[in-house]
């Protein structure tokens, strides 16, 4: 019974907040940064005049719909999305079940050797500036 437990909830953390990010990128035009942001911003009201209370709307609105789908912010909340609130939901784990980014995991020894191979070629051209290469 422990075993489907676990089996269970090792499902729900890996597909829940992946339908999530389904039914929000095809029924909405938010991911779930903007969602988040209109959520908390609408918890915000300052008065109870209806004029008002409609232009805080149309300000959070606006505000949201920026790290939305279509928003100019997009790609931050895409990682907001993902890094944040997806790790978030998971216990700081990403969807493979691991807490080091995938790129950083597989690729460990390729991204210290681009970084050094970078380092060596600005040392090169900086050299080759003042006068210390030919």
């Amino acid at each position: 019974m422990e075993w489907a437990k676990d089996q269970y909830n090792k499902q729900y953390e890996s597909w829940v907040p992946w339908l999530e990010d389904i039914y929000l990128r095809y029924f909405t035009r938010d991911n779930k940064a903007s969602y988040t942001t209109r959520e908390n911003l609408a918890k915000t009201k300052l008065t109870s005049n209806p004029q008002a209370d409609a232009l805080q709307d149309n300000v959070n609105d606006l505000v949201a719909n920026q790290v939305g789908q279509d928003g100019l912010a997009r790609p931050v909340g895409d990682l907001v999305s993902k890094e944040g609130l997806n790790r978030a939901e998971r216990q700081g784990k990403d969807e493979r079940g691991g807490y080091v980014p995938r790129e950083v995991a597989e690729g460990g020894e390729g991204v210290v050797e681009g970084v050094a191979g970078a380092g060596k070629g600005v040392g090169e051209g900086v050299g080759k500036v003042i006068g210390l290469g030919r």
